[in-house]
């Protein structure tokens, strides 16, 4: 069985649904949730789910990415992931980070890429007047949400929402999009999912 580890910054919505869904149906098993934040709500989440937890507080390192990776690094090498998941990790890593877990790490961004990497993809979505955002799973190349899409899911842009209307909406779906993805991805099917 595949074994899977989960990076996540915050609250882990993402994760929850990930290890939830491995834990129901056994595609995949999860061995380690980690975070470069020691308050991430989703840390104690995961704990709960009988997941191995670690934090690494990326504020001491300052701005060596490099230097707070190597110590990232060593519960996650020790953890022996086949794939490894992005859920709301808000740290940009580096090339030598991502070539290391390269054709086996996934990320889920809250826009249909190619439009809008990076951040506020709910208020840019709104600003261009799009009918339609959604979210979009991809593999994690050294350029900032650019590698291979392994799926999107699609909702419509209703009149009167805001950021944050339009934000629940795409994480419905990212709940959705993220366990499907992965469930064919453990399997070797790199085919998109469209939801």
């Amino acid at each position: 069985m595949k074994r899977v580890a989960i990076l996540i910054s915050g609250g882990g919505s993402n994760m929850i649904r990930l290890v939830e869904t491995m834990q129901a149906e056994g595609y995949a098993a999860p061995v380690l949730v980690a975070s470069n934040d020691p308050t991430a709500a989703g840390l104690a989440k995961a704990a709960v789910k009988g997941v191995p937890t670690v934090a690494v507080d990326h504020r001491p390192f300052g701005k060596d990415r490099a230097a707070f990776e190597a110590e990232l690094l060593q519960p996650l090498l020790a953890a022996e992931p086949d794939v490894l998941c992005l859920a709301g990790f808000m740290r940009v890593l580096t090339p030598g980070f991502v070539t290391r877990f390269s054709g086996r790490m996934l990320n889920i961004h809250p826009s249909l890429l190619p439009k809008y990497p990076g951040l506020h993809t709910h208020q840019r979505a709104l600003d261009a007047g799009d009918a339609e955002a959604g979210c979009t799973v991809h593999e994690v190349t050294p350029v900032l949400d650019d590698g291979p899409i392994l799926g999107q899911a699609r909702v419509p842009v209703l009149p009167g929402d805001d950021a944050d209307t339009l934000a629940a909406r795409v994480l419905t779906m990212e709940h959705q999009l993220y366990p499907a993805v992965l469930r064919r991805f453990v399997a070797g099917d790199r085919t998109p999912v469209l939801l």
